[in-house]
């Protein structure tokens, strides 16, 4: 077009060029926004797609699989009929052939025909009333689910679909039955021992922590009062001072069971409550000992009645108990070892005692005194049956020391001066060794019978007249046994029995005399008998001239 016709128009009619340029231009503002709109619908879309991704792809990274039936949308003319949707996960679940596309005729094929059949109910009520359900399943390959039915609407109240939720709990399955079986076996133990406890012959309870009784078995309330507490006030300042001091405690008391006055034993016992260091509760017991408290009276009775004997007694007596203290001693203790009764009163130990023997050289000299002491004591310890030694102190005399053990622990002494005693029985031995000396050096053999007809003493003499076995004469025969190792010497008796008898008649006849015996070696033995003043009987013999009775003769 030519530039001047252009250039008239505009001139002939520029309130029409105008408009027509204003149109354009807002055309293209019209056509720019309606892009920027476009632009900003196309990232919105983009984000909602991405969020539908995320959502979906968190679904399926989901532990649980789920089963949809999605309904169209009420508002909107939809035409779109409704539809199921299976999960990725619950085709792994249940290991679907079909994966997602898998019908809910399918998925119900991996149950059981009456779990699938509860499960058809289950999902009718909530696809037709929305009536929400969970229940537990068990599925043909041996899992175990969870089935959680719900509804899913929207914000203004219209329905987008029905969801079945499959979880599988297995795993907590087979640990909720462990735990099903561990608090059954719990349950069992925790009754056999309340049926333990309630079949006790005594009571047993347990304290908390601020003493308040929390358990306790039936024989318990069989005892406890109106307060339903045992003993009132004294058990549970017994329970305080346990729990306090965190050691046993006990306590005997006196209660009426029956009609009849018993005594028992309390005893509190401080534990850990719960693990806690910081809570200590306590267990109580309490046990029937009226039989044992009678027989500790009677015991005490008996005591006290034989320390009375003791004190009567002319023996030494002294008791130390099991602190090695001195508990109880007799005038004859006193005066033995010429003691202060005032220092006695002071009950000291037994290292004490001696320490005051020796400062007054009343002990035995021993050359480690300090060794001696601890051996001393070391008794206390040690002695279990009662044991007897002599001591011979300095000053001459000699005593008989018995110690045994104490009934309440300790030692019992019992000291007798025996020094006649001994210089008796030296003098005796002394007189005796004389007399054996005397009788070992004469000429005659001698044999001394007992009483009981056993040989009691033979000299030197006698094993060389009869070539004697010492060795059997030891053993104390008798003369029945005697004359048997004579025989060898008569070997030309015709009877020997009756030679044997009429020898023992000679011998032992109240009014014997002597009488000789012809040897087979040519030997001429006179024999004679007397009875000595304490009933022995001594036989006399020697070789001597051949004199012989006509009994006797007759048979050499």
């Amino acid at each position: 077009m030519d530039s001047g016709l252009i250039s008239d128009m505009f001139f002939a009619a520029p309130e029409l060029w105008y408009a027509v340029l204003a149109a354009f231009v807002f055309l293209i503002g019209m056509l720019f926004a309606a892009y920027v709109r476009l632009l900003k619908l196309r990232r919105k879309n983009y984000f909602i797609r991405r969020d539908c991704d995320r959502y979906a792809e968190t679904l399926y990274a989901g532990k649980d699989g789920y089963f949809a039936f999605i309904y169209p949308d009420d508002r909107v003319n939809d035409v779109a009929e409704a539809g199921e949707h299976c999960s990725r996960r619950l085709a792994v679940l249940l290991n679907l052939p079909s994966g997602t596309a898998t019908s809910f005729a399918e998925v119900l094929k991996s149950f059981y025909k009456d779990d699938a059949d509860k499960i058809l109910k289950y999902t009718a009520l909530l696809r037709e009333d929305g009536v929400s359900f969970e229940d537990r399943f068990d599925l043909k390959s041996g899992r175990k689910l969870i089935l959680n039915g719900v509804r899913i609407n929207g914000a203004d109240g219209s329905l987008y679909s029905d969801v079945i939720w499959f979880r599988d709990i297995s795993i907590f399955a087979r640990r909720i039955d462990i735990l099903q079986n561990e608090k059954q076996t719990a349950e069992k133990k925790e009754e056999e021992l309340k049926r333990l406890l309630d079949n006790l012959p005594c009571p047993v309870w347990m304290r908390s922590p601020s003493l308040e009784i929390i358990t306790a078995n039936r024989k318990y309330y069989e005892y406890a009062g109106a307060n339903g507490e045992i003993g009132g006030e004294n058990i549970s300042d017994l329970a305080e001072q346990a729990r306090d001091a965190n050691k046993p405690r006990h306590k005997h008391i006196y209660l009426n069971k029956d009609g009849e006055r018993r005594c028992f034993e309390v005893t509190e016992t401080p534990f850990l409550y719960a693990g806690d260091l910081e809570k200590i509760a306590t267990v109580g017991l309490m046990t029937d000992i009226s039989n044992l408290d009678n027989l500790r009276r009677n015991l005490k009775q008996n005591q006290n009645a034989h320390l009375e004997i003791l004190a009567a007694l002319g023996t030494a007596i002294a008791v130390f108990d099991a602190d090695c203290r001195l508990a109880f001693y007799n005038q004859a203790f006193v005066r033995l070892w010429q003691l202060d009764e005032n220092w006695l009163e002071e009950h000291p130990v037994y290292g004490m005692f001696l320490d005051y023997l020796r400062e007054r050289r009343l002990l035995p000299e021993v050359p480690d005194y300090p060794h001696f002491r601890g051996e001393e004591q070391k008794v206390f310890s040690t002695l279990t049956a009662p044991a007897e030694d002599l001591l011979h102190l300095p000053d001459g005399r000699s005593l008989r020391r018995i110690r045994a053990p104490h009934l309440k622990g300790g030692l019992i002494f019992a000291f007798e001066d025996i020094t006649d005693r001994l210089t008796a029985k030296r003098e005796y031995n002394s007189l005796a060794s004389v007399q054996r000396e005397i009788l070992n050096n004469i000429e005659e053999a001698v044999l001394i019978f007992a009483s009981n007809g056993r040989l009691q003493f033979y000299n030197q003499a006698y094993v060389n007249l009869w070539d004697a076995d010492e060795i059997m004469l030891q053993k104390e025969p008798s003369f029945a046994e005697i004359l048997e190792t004579q025989r060898k010497f008569f070997n030309r008796v015709s009877n020997w029995e009756e030679l044997k008898k009429d020898i023992i008649n000679h011998l032992f006849s109240s009014a014997t005399e002597a009488f000789s015996l012809n040897r087979g070696d040519g030997a001429v033995v006179t024999c004679f008998s007397s009875l000595l003043s304490n009933e022995s009987i001594m036989v006399l013999m020697h070789k001597t001239s051949p004199i012989i009775f006509d009994k006797i003769a007759k048979n050499i």
